[in-house]
């Protein structure tokens, strides 16, 4: 019997899982599109076939059947594409049954909730609802013998069958170019509020805090909102004669707010005075009326309750709305409506940082970060069929690592499959994170020599005010085009969005990022270093402007004369000016003279300053890396240190 080899694809991607107003839809995108691959593989091995690449834990697949031991999946962990080999299935396997049963999944999860929730609504609520949930989908497969042809999907997918009906009406807060659901002809501010708020108010099962006031949601987005509340209760015959199940997921995703501020929150519980935590805990809980974070679990802060464990107080203040953190969202009215009792929570929130002063706690800094990783080069080895069960295995191991990694630095794991990984962190711990994910990958594949794959990584710090769905779109391209393309693979790339736009910009290969005596990330650890520098003098913060300056002026129009330049002040005057201006700054105004440095030492710390400002592309040359310098300095080094240090504070 020939071998067959069946190719399969689930999209849209980038619509379903990027398009989000909170971290909760970034995550239920990422979950639902992991879940609907998981039954289309499970479709698969139901016909006798067998999951080629990439291998995925049978755990996951036995939840699906309710077979499931230990905690259930709660991360999307399953790739949205695959390759299954059936050498050995019937010569009459039907592709057709894994796209079926894709849709009747999905219908299923639709139905479940349009029953909890939409029951009562008008039929032109059911009209959209049917035919958005009918056409979402774009599903593509192929069918091969022939092993060792991989590109098959790309072919297919130039056929450009999917075609997403026309939507009337107003459009969707979420999903770009969909309608809501009240069926409203044209912007009714009057007629939206009315379907909308009567929503809000009757519905049960967290409605009220799962629906903002004044938020129209499609088929699509209404789903990836409210699906959580209900998918343990999913029961539904599958083709191929097996019963499909959901499971309790925990929906708790911590907001981008609550993500910048848990540092900080984390220092408060620890060392604020308790009367003065429990003032501004009675304060924010009257306005926000709930606890929109109980749920949430951070290393950072567990591990302070563990401390604290003994008063409930502790529990109910880590549990608070992100916002309340923040004196900008406390004076926004679009978030707080009670004027009056966001003013005495601003108020009390003031008198707790005061309370303690003493300790020198550093301000609640309003960034967080978006970590995006992806494995570099296993496309080429996976064109080789001897490679492809040690790749299934080294993505394996990869995968399951990730969770226990990214929570070690306080974050929130979005996705983990396959080489791909996404994820929330505070600003202060992601290039380390992305530094661990780096190390685990390497030694998951280091067994095999004849596998050589890196894994780069792409991070967004972004002001909590930045649309999120801006942010996971730049990542994307991010990740691509700069960490991989402009700057080689392996490596590490950086933007800083400020409410006013993109701030900075810095990539290096990852063997230039990191310090080839301690492995720690230089420019991190520069940032430690004058974090901890600004503490004994003020003058800091100037020196980098000041080199800033200096930079600036090196720099010429003439391309020939400014690389003249650059090259000739990389060497020893370029060092011995900015170490010259670092001792200017005031670093040595401090009273033990055990800590002065002198004008060597300055040379020593500013060397490690320099390489992060001369951009680097990693080339492969005979299948080994060599690293080409621009001599081009990049002052976004010095931004980027300054802005670590300050955790995005500006400071007067």
């Amino acid at each position: 019997m020939t071998a067959q080899y069946f190719h399969f694809t689930l999209g849209p991607v980038q619509g379903f899982v990027a398009q989000a107003r909170r971290t909760r839809d970034f995550w239920a995108g990422s979950f639902l599109l992991s879940w609907l691959s998981a039954v289309a593989m499970q479709a698969v091995q139901k016909q006798g076939g067998e999951i080629i690449f990439p291998k995925v834990s049978d755990s996951y697949l036995d939840w699906l059947e309710q077979k499931g031991k230990g905690t259930p999946p709660q991360q999307g962990c399953v790739p949205n594409r695959f390759k299954g080999g059936l050498a050995k299935v019937p010569t009459d396997f039907k592709p057709e049954l894994v796209t079926n049963s894709i849709q009747k999944a999905w219908e299923a999860l639709a139905n479940l909730v349009w029953q909890r929730d939409l029951a009562d609504a008008p039929s032109i609520t059911r009209e959209i609802w049917d035919r958005q949930i009918k056409s979402f989908w774009e599903i593509s497969w192929a069918l091969s013998d022939n092993e060792i042809e991989s590109n098959l999907l790309d072919r297919r997918k130039n056929w450009r069958t999917y075609l997403p009906p026309a939507e009337a009406g107003v459009k969707c807060m979420m999903m770009d170019g969909w309608q809501e659901l009240s069926g409203i002809d044209t912007p009714n501010a009057k007629g939206l509020k009315l379907f909308w708020d009567q929503l809000r108010q009757t519905g049960k099962h967290g409605m009220k805090t799962d629906l903002r006031d004044s938020e129209y949601l499609c088929a699509i987005a209404f789903i990836k909102r409210r699906f959580a509340r209900y998918f343990e209760e999913l029961v539904e015959p599958m083709p191929v004669d097996w019963m499909l199940h959901g499971w309790k997921v925990n929906s708790a995703v911590p907001s981008v707010a609550y993500m910048a501020a848990a540092p900080w929150l984390a220092q408060m519980i620890r060392y604020a005075p308790e009367n003065k935590l429990q003032f501004f805990h009675d304060a924010a809980k009257k306005l926000t009326q709930s606890y929109g974070e109980y749920d949430t679990q951070l290393d950072c802060i567990d591990s302070v309750l563990m401390q604290r464990k003994d008063s409930k107080l502790f529990w109910n203040t880590k549990s608070l709305d992100g916002n309340v953190f923040f004196e900008s969202a406390l004076d926004n009215k679009n978030i707080y409506e009670d004027r009056e009792q966001a003013r005495k929570v601003k108020e009390a929130l003031s008198d707790l940082r005061r309370s303690v002063n003493e300790q020198n706690l550093e301000p609640v800094s309003p960034f967080y970060a978006v970590l995006m990783m992806d494995g570099d080069s296993l496309g080429s080895h996976m064109s080789d069929p001897d490679k492809q069960q040690n790749i299934s295995k080294g993505l394996e191991k990869f995968t399951n690592g990730v969770q226990a990694i990214v929570d070690e630095y306080s974050g929130f794991l979005i996705y983990a499959g396959g080489d791909d990984v996404l994820a929330l962190l505070p600003l202060e711990w992601a290039l380390n994170c992305a530094k661990a994910l780096r190390e685990h990958y390497l030694k998951c594949f280091a067994a095999w020599d004849d596998i050589d794959t890196t894994l780069s990584g792409a991070i967004e710090y972004a002001h909590i005010r930045m649309p999120l769905g801006k942010v996971l779109s730049d990542a994307h391209h991010l990740l691509d085009d700069i960490a991989k393309e402009q700057t080689g693979r392996d490596a590490i790339a950086v933007r800083v969005w400020k409410p006013g736009g993109q701030h900075l910009q810095w990539a290096m290969p990852w063997e230039k990022a990191l310090c080839s005596s301690t492995g720690e990330v230089i420019i991190d650890q520069l940032a430690s270093d004058f974090r901890r520098d600004q503490q004994n003098t003020p003058f800091s913060n100037s020196f980098f402007f000041n080199v800033e300056e200096r930079f600036a002026s090196l720099q010429n129009k003439d391309q020939q004369r400014e690389m003249q330049l650059s090259q000739e002040f990389d060497q020893t005057a370029m060092r011995q000016l900015i170490a010259a201006e670092y001792l200017n700054s005031g670093v040595n105004l401090v009273k033990d003279s055990e800590k002065r440095i002198n004008l060597q030492q300055a040379i020593t710390r500013i060397d490690n300053l320099l390489s992060q400002c001369f951009p680097f592309k990693r080339i492969l040359k005979n299948d080994k890396p060599y690293f080409e310098s621009t001599h081009q300095l990049n002052p976004s080094a010095l931004q980027l240190i300054r802005f670590l240090a300050q955790k995005g504070v500006e400071r007067g």
